[in-house]
């Protein structure tokens, strides 16, 4: 590729603004809907559920001005509910990515429900908005994609793409939960996959197929694909860390992976470049997670996190 993302800064804190479901921090995995004079860049925030204090992940957004630095509108309800009791979405939503296509706007949600042996599991669903992005409607109460017979565990991540008459998904599968240390709780690990549909509701997987190749060793967890074109080459855009001892270890957390494709079935892994620098003593010189890749006049620019997995609010960077 023979560029480096320049980065922007943060460009949004979701403690300054007033946010719905009584949502008061966190803005983690910003995706984009463009338009043709603004962003709408949607993000999962978390309320504390009164019944139990545990976190409840919410989807709300933010209309950011054609500079992509001046805030013009911050929801002001509910964008999707969380599901009824015991769905696979019923104590958040996290992430959404949204899919303009054909005139119609639709969101694949990543629906995470507690368990008890371990901390969670995962499910895509599929929702649609009839007022240009404000809200949507789930399709129905259960996902259309989830755990199957080689894929047991934590499906999710969906990132989707139409080309050519095919929706392609990229997404992550966990391969299994383990406990790394007496005492400890058990930690998850999950890969990069890749499933396809003509009606974005019934899906082929490449079943437990790991498309991205490991830096880490088996050990390493990739997370939140987001693919986009620049030129004629497919470049992918994910994140990755250890499996455990991940939350407070600097250096054991999540950083962000670039790997690149010509036909969409084989992949070239290759972290280094484009680069991000970071300086020492920033919002993001701890951690970089949950990338998004977007253009937007005629300009390749990536969404991102920071530090504590985007307690703090998310930031911006520019392929030069």
């Amino acid at each position: 590729m023979t560029k480096q993302w320049k980065r922007l800064g943060k460009i949004f804190d979701p403690t300054a603004h007033a946010l719905p479901n009584g949502c008061v921090q966190f803005a983690q995995s910003p995706q984009t809907l463009v338009f043709d004079d603004f962003v709408r860049i949607y993000f999962s925030t978390r309320a504390v559920d009164p019944r139990n204090g545990k976190f409840l992940s919410h989807v709300a957004f933010v209309d950011m001005a054609a500079d992509l630095r001046t805030v013009i509108r911050v929801s002001d309800k509910p964008v999707i509910p969380l599901g009824e009791l015991g769905c696979f979405d019923e104590h958040g939503i996290f992430p959404i990515n949204i899919v303009r296509h054909d005139g119609d706007i639709f969101a694949f949600t990543c629906g995470w429900n507690r368990r008890v042996s371990v901390s969670v599991d995962t499910a895509v669903g599929l929702a649609q908005s009839s007022d240009n992005g404000l809200t949507f409607s789930k399709l129905g109460h259960g996902p259309v994609m989830g755990a199957s017979l080689h894929e047991p565990c934590l499906v999710g991540d969906a990132f989707v793409l139409p080309i050519d008459g095919v929706f392609h998904m990229w997404y992550i599968f966990g391969t299994g939960w383990k406990q790394y240390q007496d005492g400890a709780a058990p930690d998850r690990t999950y890969k990069i996959g890749h499933a396809t549909s003509t009606d974005r509701v019934n899906w082929t997987k490449e079943e437990a197929k790991q498309i991205i190749p490991d830096r880490l060793g088996p050990d390493e967890s990739q997370a939140l694909p987001t693919v986009v074109k620049v030129g004629s080459r497919f470049h992918m855009f994910f994140c990755y860390r250890q499996s455990f001892d991940f939350r407070q270890t600097k250096g054991r957390g999540y950083a962000i992976g670039h790997a690149y494709s010509d036909d969409l079935q084989n992949w070239v892994r290759n972290d280094d470049e484009p680069g991000l620098a970071v300086p020492e003593g920033e919002w993001d010189s701890d951690m970089q997670c949950y990338p998004h890749a977007f253009t937007f006049r005629d300009k390749t620019y990536l969404l991102y996190n920071g530090n504590e997995f985007g307690r703090h609010g998310f930031g911006l960077a520019v392929l030069e």
